[in-house]
């Protein structure tokens, strides 16, 4: 016999006829606003569309990819309170999350250590790296659903 799902006070969320599939939509959204902004930045740490000077592209980029992560981060909460039992027990969440905290772990790093002044090998594997997890992010939030 299956066990019983646990009940919540935000469990209609998952069952709501529109609203789940909004926050679905509205959480790509999101992370197409983060990573195509920030595929943007990286790009151009490599070097490409070196006309572009990196400042005033960072201060156009940066805030759309804090927009997205800001959209994709508060759709994907409301997400996962309407269904946190489902959500914890599943490998691929886990793996997601830490995924995310690697993702924020590396721009964290990559910001203190100045890597859009420097513009050096170290900058480049970083961005190498975000890009590797967030594609890894992405995946594991698809893999969810069949898991």
């Amino acid at each position: 016999m299956p066990e019983p799902r646990a009940i919540t006070a935000f469990a209609w969320i998952a069952t709501h006829p529109w609203l789940y599939p909004l926050l679905e939509a509205l959480h790509v959204i999101g992370i197409a606003l983060l990573l195509g902004s920030l595929a943007v930045l990286e790009l151009r740490v490599w070097g490409f569309g070196a006309a572009l000077p990196v400042a005033p592209l960072a201060r156009l980029a940066l805030p759309l990819t804090l927009a997205g992560f800001g959209l994709a981060a508060g759709t994907g909460l409301t997400m996962f309170i309407s269904q946190p039992g489902e959500l914890l027990a599943n490998r691929v969440f886990a793996v997601k999350m830490a995924l995310l905290m690697l993702a924020g772990l590396n721009a964290a790093s990559f910001h203190a250590r100045g890597g859009l002044q420097a513009l050096d090998r170290v900058a480049r594997a970083q961005t190498l790296i975000s890009l590797g997890l967030w594609g890894a992010v992405i995946i594991c939030g698809r893999w969810i659903a069949y898991s």
